[in-house]
């Protein structure tokens, strides 16, 4: 319940300011006229007379005041879209209110520019902007000193530096997450082509084993050949299925994306026979009852069983075999592949999509996975090695 309280009025803020952020984006110009029309009041209301709390020279004309004022403060509305015009023309209104004596507090409006100027401007931008602010903040202090001819420039210019660095933070800290979220785009592409070479190329060759069972049985056994493209409708309906949920996700948020099931060591044996209407004698020896583990560690176990069976399939041979075992221990689940083909060289070369999918699978869930002929050469194997106590790293 104290989690709840605590984490819901966050979630709200969050929810808030990315709307706000949206909202911005779509209609920049609403957020920098109300800017621009604040700013320019506030320092509308200085020109009144307030200007002369600070003023060397409170003589200076009041048109003067108010023009420089409007230099100051109008500019504000073009701040982000060309932050480097918009600073000059308002250090042409600093240059009139220092080099009058009238000592504007609007000048250090400079410093909004300045902040975007340093966000998204090349670092070499502000050397152009201390060239547009210092000049400014000299000739003040050259033509009214005080009692240290620094005191008016000294100051100013530690306040432009800080918004400066604040602008660099920012800027850092938004392409750190720029970063973030393309290693996070580039893992979930990963993710989704690896899962569909799963899907693709097991199904199709399935439907590929099928379709010469039953080009063979046509001419013999007619029924046999309709047996064979039933099979092929199945397997082609549950891979569109399968692609169907994979693509779904990219169109759904995270919540509705992750309640889509997904394969699990209950769906093993139906995997196998499927592949045995595709022509692959199999033989297998699953548990009577599930191990312990998590979804995606169960989805693991599922997609390895796929790749391998489908890589007998391909490479194999017409007259090959395979045996499927999974068993378990006090801590660690077994799954052991084995054909009796001729190996093929495509599976070991070059290590192809499947078997890095499988290996990056295993890795993922701190398991172990072996691909290798046979110690007697006439076969292929495959062993996965999960621990039972799903700890990913």
């Amino acid at each position: 319940m104290t989690t709840e309280t605590t984490t819901a009025p966050s979630r709200y803020a969050q929810q808030l300011m990315t709307r706000i952020r949206a909202f911005d984006a779509r209609h920049p110009w609403v957020w920098d006229t109300a800017v621009t029309a604040s700013w320019t009041t506030a320092a509308l209301v200085d020109a009144a007379g307030g200007w002369r709390t600070t003023a060397q020279d409170q003589s200076v004309p009041v048109w003067l005041v108010v023009t420089a004022t409007l230099t100051l403060s109008v500019p504000l509305y073009w701040r982000r879209r060309h932050p480097m015009t918009a600073l000059a023309v308002m250090a042409c209104g600093a240059m009139a209110g220092d080099a009058s004596g009238a000592f504007l507090q609007s000048g250090y409006l400079q410093a909004l520019p300045l902040f975007h100027i340093a966000l998204n401007r090349p670092p070499r931008a502000l050397l152009c902007s201390l060239a547009l602010l210092a000049p400014p903040l000299v000739a003040g202090a050259l033509r009214f000193p005080q009692e240290s001819w620094e005191q008016r420039l000294v100051p100013a210019l530690w306040a432009y530096a800080l918004v400066a660095l604040l602008g660099i933070t920012v800027r850092s800290r938004r392409d750190e997450r720029a970063h973030e979220v393309r290693l996070a785009a580039t893992a979930e592409r990963a993710r989704i082509a690896r899962e569909m070479h799963d899907i693709i190329g097991h199904n199709l060759s399935v439907i590929t084993g099928l379709a010469d069972g039953g080009r063979y049985a046509a001419a013999r056994n007619p029924e046999r050949a309709a047996q064979a493209l039933d099979a092929i409708g199945t397997t082609s309906r549950q891979a569109l299925a399968e692609l169907r949920r994979l693509l779904g996700v990219l169109h759904e948020d995270a919540e509705t994306a992750t309640r889509a099931p997904q394969p699990t060591l209950t769906d093993l044996a139906p995997l196998i026979e499927g592949v045995r209407k595709a022509g692959l004698p199999v033989e297998a020896a699953l548990p009577s009852t599930a191990p312990a583990l998590s979804a995606g560690a169960q989805l693991t176990v599922y997609r390895v069983l796929q790749e391998a069976l489908t890589n007998t399939l391909k490479h194999a041979g017409p007259d090959a075999t395979a045996t499927v075992r999974l068993s378990c221990t006090s801590d660690t689940l077994e799954l052991l592949v084995t054909d009796t083909g001729t190996p093929s060289p495509t599976p070991s070369q070059g290590q192809g999509q499947g078997i890095t999918g499988m290996r990056e699978r295993t890795a993922r869930y701190d398991g172990t996975l072996e691909s290798g002929p046979l110690p007697t050469g006439d076969g292929w194997r495959v062993r996965l090695r999960l621990p039972l106590e799903d700890s990913p790293s």
